[in-house]
């Protein structure tokens, strides 16, 4: 690396290096053999300094590398507050972050470009730790637990297909999280956070040369405790609070010259009071259709005046945004543990064997109440219930008994191992015009303890607390074996006239295996000693079972084989050596799987999803007058067939009710810009702007019960046409600016450091299968954000850190999911989970020995 710098200074010397992109031009955090050469080469410019990126599997300079990429230096992600995969949302262009309906704010997925994850299906865009795709939950889209993203080196967002050379096959694109590894000097840090809702923040870190250049050990642990911003007055907590901490162990070895083992062990642990889901409504006429609700005589030993549903929004309502209700005491707990290591051999000056393994388990449970009330609607695990006399429903106004306790049968909602494999070979041929990798990847993943769940559906509020709540018992694997090969020619190793036009051809071929199995049942009475006490209602084809028997006789299973290849081939021009031209055509490809909620034969496993990538962009730096500039522009136009849609189903044949994944096809085009200048000393501004316009061309399936679509009203059986509808959880525009500012004191004080940033998200659809007029609340209304922090580094002088900061400035409330059950084919009511509002406090951090910024 350090020769390529001197290259570059020779052949102009007024070569400005900006920062590794063009939004986020940051600290000089590269691997430790560039962190001499990018610190010497932004000081002698006055440039934005310097990210190395990994996405080549190699370590690069961002603007050497001809896709888009988005890197964060922990200085930067400390001053946007980045501290979480929320936190990311309008920070990268066409990235959406969210919690997609699920009953939890520790869900978060990524959705680049258009394509995120689908339920029960793997992520359209996986999360590496150092190399490594995080475990993943089935349940619900989560990716690993807390403490990720704590003493970063840096964490990079790559768009698009990744699938040649990363371990998992992705459509939409990867982000990559890389821990700082030991270095050969003693030093370390230790952070301490303070500020509203009870925020109570502590991190640190502490690097040891035990044997010099030869053992290295850094130890890393983080505990974050904040009030939650959403009270429930039923159980008088705090929904949406953060209590978690970390502990991280890395350990770097070099036996002998050439030979490079590092070990990183790691446990993050958090214990939450669960989501703070918002009730909206109900949908009264679906309740008066089944019984449950009446505006004239009620039904005889089920229905109730339709003014008590109505009433209970009516409360919600008043109550507000940062309030709820609920009929059981949720809650979450996430437990991620595991390890990595890598081993680097040098087997001559140009080849480099690599081992990457890794071992994970990631246990998660979780209890939420899904229609946010003292009803019993829809209750996932109603484990601790309030007492009588603690709830007093309107209009009756007459207190409720709760009976239908659940904890006693609570499991895991996922407990997932998951093992990878990958050797690689990495070398430069012809005088290291061809850089070239090949490899061999293995990924199994799968169920280690008991997982399940007992719901509560579709109680009439007459037997709020008396309901029978079901049974459901899963387990889903799966493996994937992959051979890949890249490689990247600079012609100027054939003739000096093509110096600097590259081509790139990667390939790779990938097998999937996935199995699962589910057993869903529930009794036929709530009565103890009924006949229909002891004998049970399998929801995979309505048979009635003995009780003691359900496990056994409601089983049902599936297997699934999937195999194809993915490709990328890639041309660049450096028209000098500060402007890269590329274009690029990549094919994606992501598994298919099983369905635990199936209530047919026919939609047990589901099928693959594949894209199809054309590209091209431009990356530079260039001055306008004195002032140094970067603009790096990529345009994409994507053919994705066989996306996984996750739909509620119904089975008249049995009345069970679950869900189905089928396939849709669509074509998305977009436009993502990252520009930076700096036209002061001291003053960087940036921003950037994303374009995703994603439209479905084959969108129909046959509809069980009848439902409204683009073409109309659709009647049982029928053909739904749902084309016209936007993509799911795609905001077709997203942008940010930011300015930083660096004004050192005299005397040698210290420098104070002023950040300001805003972003904006337009709308976005969340809903998969359902027109809006059909799904209240699907739409996502636009908002933006303003994040503010001042900083003064090296106070007076010393090592110690103090800074201001807040995010949401301007307290913006704004909905981040919406559950999408109100349909008649559903669970007949609506609810929210809103955003963070504002946050402040005072943060200080001490450094030690010899850590740098």
């Amino acid at each position: 690396m350090t020769n390529y710098f001197e290259r570059a200074r020779a052949k102009r010397p007024s070569v400005l290096l900006l920062s590794s992109v063009a939004v986020t031009g940051l600290s000089p955090m590269a691997q430790a053999q560039d962190v001499t050469a990018t610190r010497e080469i932004a000081s002698e410019h006055s440039g934005l300094s310097e990210i190395i990126v990994t996405a080549n599997r190699r370590a690069e300079r961002s603007q050497d590398v001809p896709i888009m990429i988005t890197a964060l230096s922990p200085q930067r992600m400390e001053q946007q507050g980045i501290a979480k995969e929320q936190d990311l949302q309008a920070s990268v262009p066409g990235l959406v972050v969210g919690p997609n309906g699920n009953g939890s704010r520790e869900a978060q997925s990524f959705t680049i470009r258009g394509q995120g994850a689908t339920f029960q299906a793997s992520p359209g865009v996986v999360v590496y730790q150092n190399e490594v795709p995080l475990a993943s939950a089935v349940t619900i889209s989560q990716q690993g637990g807390p403490g990720a993203f704590v003493d970063l080196e840096n964490l990079q967002v790559l768009s698009g297909p990744q699938g040649t050379l990363f371990g998992r096959n992705t459509t939409g694109g990867a982000v990559l999280l890389t821990a700082k590894k030991p270095t050969n000097e003693f030093g370390g840090w230790f952070k301490a956070e303070t500020g509203n809702y009870k925020r109570a923040y502590m991190e640190g870190a502490v690097n040891i040369p035990v044997i010099d250049d030869k053992l290295l050990v850094r130890a890393v642990a983080a505990y974050h405790s904040r009030r939650g911003f959403t009270e429930d007055v039923v159980w008088n907590k705090y929904r949406d609070n953060e209590n978690w901490y970390s502990g991280r162990l890395g350990v770097t070895l070099r036996p002998f010259e050439g030979v490079e083992n590092y070990t990183m062990a790691y446990i993050g642990d958090s214990d939450t009071n669960g989501a703070g889901l918002v009730h909206r409504g109900f949908n009264i006429d679906g309740l008066k259709a089944v019984g449950f609700c009446s505006d004239g005589a009620p039904v005889p030993n089920l229905g109730v005046p339709c003014d008590l549903y109505r009433e209970i929004t009516n409360n919600a309502e008043d109550m507000g945004p940062r309030k709820t209700a609920f009929s059981t005491d949720v809650y979450q707990k996430t437990k991620h543990w595991g390890v990595n290591n890598s081993t680097e051999i040098e087997l001559s000056e140009t080849l480099t064997l690599r081992n990457i393994f890794s071992w994970q388990r990631l246990r998660i449970g979780y209890r939420y109440d899904g229609d946010a009330t003292p009803l019993q609607q829809h209750d996932v695990d109603a484990g601790r219930l309030p007492p009588a006399g603690v709830v007093t429903l309107p209009v009756w106004n007459i207190p409720v008994t709760y009976n239908n306790n659940t904890g006693g049968t609570e499991r895991y909602r996922d407990d997932q191992e998951q093992f990878t494999e990958e050797l690689q070979l990495q070398g430069q041929s012809f005088n290291n015009a061809l850089d070239w990798t090949v490899g061999g990847f293995y990924f199994r993943h799968k169920p280690v303890g008991p997982q399940g769940s007992r719901a509560v559906i579709y109680c009439p509020a007459l037997y709020t607390g008396n309901c029978e709540a079901s049974f459901n018992r899963y387990g889903n694997a799966s493996k994937s074996k992959a051979l890949y090969a890249q490689a990247t020619l600079d012609f100027g190793a054939i003739t000096p006239s093509l110096e600097g036009l590259r081509l790139t051809g990667g390939y790779r071929y990938t097998w999937d295996h996935v199995t699962g199995f589910a057993r869903q049942f529930s009794r036929v009475s709530s009565i103890p000693g009924d006949v229909g006490f002891g004998q049970a209602k399998c929801s995979k084809d309505g048979s009635i079972v003995d009780f003691d028997r359900a496990d056994e006789l409601c089983n049902f299973s599936g297997d699934l084989k999937t195999k194809s290849p993915t490709w990328t081939v890639g041309v660049d021009y450096k028209v000098d050596p500060n402007v890269m031209l590329f274009a690029k055509v990549s094919r994606g490809y992501k598994a298919g799987g099983f369905n635990s909620y199936s209530v047919r034969s026919s939609t047990q496993t589901f099928l693959p999803e594949y894209l199809t990538s054309y590209e091209a962009g431009i990356k530079s730096d260039f001055y306008l007058g004195k002032i140094p500039f970067r603009f790096n522009m990529a345009a994409y136009s994507l053919d994705y067939t066989d996306i996984q849609r996750a739909v509620a189903d119904y089975n008249p044949e049995n009345g069970a009710s679950g869900s189905r994944i089928f396939n849709a096809d669509a074509r998305i085009r977009g436009l993502e810009i990252e520009a930076s200048a700096r036209p002061v000393q001291g003053l960087t501004l940036s921003g950037n702007f994303g374009l995703t316009d994603g439209k479905y061309k084959d969108y129909n399936y046959t509809t069980v019960t009848g439902g409204l679509g683009c073409n109309g009203v659709v009647a049982p059986g029928g053909v739904i046409d749902m084309s016209c509808i936007d993509m799911q959880y795609t905001a077709k525009y997203i942008w940010s600016a930011n300015a930083a500012y660096d004004l050192p004191l005299a005397d040698n004080n210290g420098t104070l450091s002023f950040f300001l940033s805003y972003s904006h998200t337009s709308k976005q659809n969340t809903e998969a299968a359902n027109l809006p007029t059909v799904q209240p609340g699907s739409i996502l209304q636009p908002f933006g954000l303003m994040n503010a922090s001042i900083d003064w580094r090296n106070v007076g002088g010393s090592n110690l850190d103090m800074g201001v900061f807040a995010t949401n400035l301007t307290n913006k409330l704004y909905r981040i999911s919406n559950t999408n059950v109100y349909d008649q084919a559903s669970l007949l009511y609506w609810s929210n989970m809103y955003g963070e509002p504002r946050m402040y406090g005072l943060r200080a951090t001490i450094r030690f020995g010899g850590e740098k910024h």
